[in-house]
C-alpha cells in the first residue's frame, strides 16, 4: 500500500478527492435549492414553469455555482451597509435592476442575497431570485408594453434587509406586498425564495463540520480556477488568434412603433483574452424591450456557449470572468441609462444569444448554430369574474431552438434547460379560461439537415371578460438558417371574437380587452435549420410527415423527398426531385436571412402596424 500523500489541487490546500466531494455537493445543492423554492411558491410562474436561479459565491461574491453571473458588490455598494455591517441570519432582499447592474434584468425578478458565515467568518453568499407574479406598475403583470420609463413597471426595492440577524421584518415585505395586484402571491414567494438560500446555507455549513472551514475556502478556490484552466484549454483550441469576427440581427421592435433594432457584436483573441465587443448596437429605444445586460452574466453566457459545446463537464462560474474583456457601449440596448424601462428585455437578451453563437458560428470550424424563435414569449389574462373576484394569469410560452451540429432543434422549448409549460389542466382549475389546443406548428422549424425546431399554436378561449397583456417577437425579421440550411418562419396573433371576427394583433400589445367567448391564437416562431436540406435522411423527413411536423409539399419542395399515400419514400422519385432541387436552385448561402426588404422599409411597415393598431376602433 502507497504511504505517499495526497496530490493537493494546484496551490490549493485540498485533495482531488475532497474537492470532487465539496464541487458535487454544491451542484446539488443548486437543484436543492430549486427544488426548495418550487415546492414553497405558490405562483405558477415558480412553481410550476421553474423561473428562478439560485447561486452559490465565495466570500468575495464570485459564483461558484449557479446560472446566472452574480452583482453581489453592486448590491452592497448599493445598500445603506458595507460588508463589515452584515451578521449571520442576514437576508438582503431587492428587484431593482439598476442596483445590481442588471443580475435581475426587470422589476418583476426579486432577488435576495443571504451572507452565509461559520464560526464568525463569512466565508460566502447564497442567492436566489424568482419571478414575481406582479410588482405593481399600470399593468398586471407589470410588464406594459406602452412604457418610457422603469417608474412605470412596479415597486422597486432597493438593497434592504429583509432579515436582520434572523429577525423578519415583516413591515417591510407588507408594504411591498401591498403594491401589488397579488400581496399574497408576492409574500408566499419572497419567503419561498428565503427559503432557497437559507437551504445553501445549511449545505455549505454541513462542508464546513465535515471538512473543515479551511478546506471549505479553499475547495471553493480550486474549483475557480479550475474551471479557469479549463476555459484557457477552450480558448486556446477554438478560439483563433489574430482575425475579429462579426455578426449583426435585429429585434423587431420595442412595442411602440420603434424598430428594427439592431445588435452588432465582434469577437477577437489576444492570448488568452477574448473580446466581445457590442459597438455599433443601436441606442436603447423608447419602449421596454432595453436589456441591461450584467457584465459578468454575458461573460457567463459566453463561456457557458463553450462549455457545453465542448466540454460540458466543465463547471461554470467566475472562475474564469478575467478571460474575457467585455465592451457594453452606454446608452445602447444593451446598456441602457436610468431610467429606461426594463419590463420586455427578453427579445433582446434572446437575440444576444443569437448574435453570440453566429459570430462563434464563424470563427470556429466546423460548428454552426443557427437562429432562434427570439424571446422568452408571455401572456398575461387579468380581469373580474362574474362573482367579483379578481384574477391574473401570467404564463411565459416557447418557440423553437435552432438546429445545431449533429442534432435537431427542439420543438417548442425554453431557452432556459429547466424551464416547464404550465399544464393546462392547472390553467383551467385556477383561471378563467379553456385551452383548446396546445401544438407544434407544422413547418415552422427552418429546413435543414438538422431541422431547426418548430414553433408552437396555444389558443385560449376566455370565459370572463378582461385584457391580455403579452409580447413576443420575430414577427418581421426571420430566424435565420446557416451553412445551407434555411430560415424558419416568424411569429403570429391572432384575436378571434365570439361573433367570429377575427383581428390580426402585433407581437406586443398591452391592455387589449377581451370578452368572455373571445379566443387567443398565440402561435410562436420556429428555429432556424443547419446545412443542406437535401442531406437529409429522406426516412427521418417521412417519419416528420406521418408526425403532422412536416407537410408532403414541404416534404417534396424543401427536402426533395417524395412521401407516397402510405407514408413510405419513395426512393427512385426522391433521387429525381433533389437532383431538379440541386439543378434549379441558386447556392447555398452562410446564412439565410429569409425574404427580409432593407431597414428603411422593415422601419416604415413596424411604425405603420403600431399606428393601425392604436387607431383600431
Amino acid at each position: 500500500m502507497s504511504t505517499d500523500a495526497p496530490d493537493f489541487v494546484g496551490e490549493h490546500d485540498v485533495d482531488p478527492t475532497t474537492l470532487d466531494i465539496i464541487e458535487s455537493t454544491l451542484a446539488n445543492t443548486r437543484d436543492e435549492m430549486d427544488r426548495v423554492v418550487e415546492t414553497t411558491a405558490i405562483s405558477p410562474v415558480i412553481r410550476e414553469q421553474s423561473d428562478q436561479f439560485p447561486l452559490i459565491a465565495d466570500a468575495e461574491g464570485r459564483m461558484v455555482m449557479g446560472q446566472f453571473g452574480s452583482a453581489i458588490d453592486t448590491i452592497i455598494e448599493n445598500s445603506p451597509f458595507d460588508v463589515s455591517d452584515l451578521e449571520d441570519g442576514d437576508v438582503i432582499a431587492t428587484n431593482d435592476p439598476y442596483m445590481c447592474a442588471g443580475a435581475v434584468s426587470h422589476t418583476p425578478d426579486m432577488l435576495l442575497l443571504r451572507p452565509v458565515f461559520y464560526d464568525g467568518d463569512l466565508i460566502g453568499y447564497s442567492s436566489q431570485w424568482g419571478n414575481l407574479m406582479d410588482v405593481g406598475g399600470k399593468t398586471p403583470g407589470s410588464m406594459p408594453v406602452q412604457a418610457t420609463t422603469v417608474f412605470e413597471e412596479g415597486m422597486r426595492l432597493p438593497p434592504v434587509k429583509l432579515y436582520k440577524g434572523g429577525e423578519f421584518d415583516s413591515e417591510l415585505l407588507q408594504t411591498f406586498a401591498h403594491n401589488t395586484r397579488l400581496p399574497e402571491h408576492a409574500e408566499a414567494d419572497i419567503k419561498a425564495l428565503a427559503a432557497g438560500t437559507r437551504t445553501a446555507e445549511e449545505r455549505i455549513h454541513g462542508l464546513c463540520d465535515r471538512f473543515g472551514k479551511g478546506t471549505y475556502v479553499a475547495a471553493c478556490d480550486a474549483i475557480l480556477d479550475r474551471t479557469r484552466d479549463g476555459m484557457i484549454d477552450l480558448i486556446r483550441e477554438f478560439v483563433p488568434e489574430g482575425e475579429r469576427y462579426t455578426f449583426e440581427d435585429y429585434v423587431d421592435d420595442d412595442g411602440m412603433g420603434n424598430g428594427p433594432i439592431k445588435l452588432h457584436l465582434e469577437i477577437y483573441r489576444e492570448g488568452e483574452t477574448v473580446h466581445l465587443d457590442w459597438t455599433g448596437t443601436d441606442d436603447q429605444v423608447p419602449g421596454t424591450v432595453n436589456f441591461l445586460l450584467n457584465e459578468k452574466m454575458f461573460k457567463m453566457f459566453t463561456g457557458v456557449f463553450l462549455i457545453m459545446a465542448f466540454d460540458p463537464l466543465l463547471t461554470f462560474n467566475d472562475g474564469y470572468y478575467d478571460l474575457f474583456e467585455v465592451t457594453l457601449p452606454e446608452g445602447s440596448v444593451v446598456q441602457p441609462e436610468f431610467p429606461a424601462a426594463l419590463g420586455n428585455r427578453l427579445p433582446v437578451m434572446a437575440r444576444q444569444f443569437d448574435v453570440l453563437q453566429a459570430t462563434f458560428s464563424k470563427l470556429i470550424d466546423g460548428f454552426s448554430v443557427a437562429g432562434s424563435y427570439g424571446t422568452s414569449p408571455n401572456l398575461v389574462y387579468a380581469g373580474t369574474d362574474s362573482e367579483g373576484n379578481d384574477f391574473q394569469m401570467l404564463e411565459i410560452l416557447y418557440g423553437g431552438i435552432p438546429a445545431r451540429p449533429g442534432g435537431d432543434g427542439l420543438d417548442g422549448h425554453s431557452w432556459w434547460p429547466l424551464f416547464r409549460t404550465v399544464p393546462a389542466e392547472y390553467q383551467e382549475a385556477y383561471y378563467p379560461l379553456t385551452i383548446d389546443e396546445y401544438s407544434t406548428r407544422e413547418d415552422t422549424g427552418g429546413a435543414g439537415e438538422f431541422r431547426g425546431g418548430h414553433g408552437i399554436t396555444k389558443v385560449y378561449t376566455f370565459e370572463e371578460d378582461g385584457a391580455i397583456t403579452f409580447q413576443d417577437d420575430r414577427a418581421h425579421t426571420y430566424p435565420w438558417g446557416v451553412d445551407g440550411g434555411s430560415h424558419a418562419r416568424t411569429s403570429e396573433k391572432k384575436l378571434v371574437r365570439s361573433d367570429g371576427t377575427e383581428e390580426e394583433l402585433p407581437s406586443k400589445v398591452e391592455n387589449v380587452p377581451v370578452a368572455a367567448g373571445d379566443k387567443l391564437v398565440f402561435s410562436t416562431a420556429g428555429g432556424g435549420g443547419l446545412g443542406d436540406p437535401l442531406g437529409r435522411d429522406p426516412e427521418t423527413v417521412a417519419t416528420e410527415v406521418h408526425r403532422g411536423l412536416i407537410s408532403e409539399e414541404a416534404a417534396r419542395e424543401e427536402y426533395g423527398v417524395v412521401v407516397t399515400d402510405d407514408g413510405s419514400v419513395d426512393a427512385d422519385a426522391t433521387e429525381r426531385q433533389r437532383s431538379d432541387i440541386r439543378e434549379t436552385r441558386d447556392e447555398p448561402t452562410e446564412f439565410d436571412y429569409g425574404p427580409l426588404p432593407d431597414d428603411d422599409d422593415l422601419e416604415a411597415e413596424i411604425a405603420a402596424e403600431r399606428r393601425e393598431f392604436d387607431g383600431r376602433d
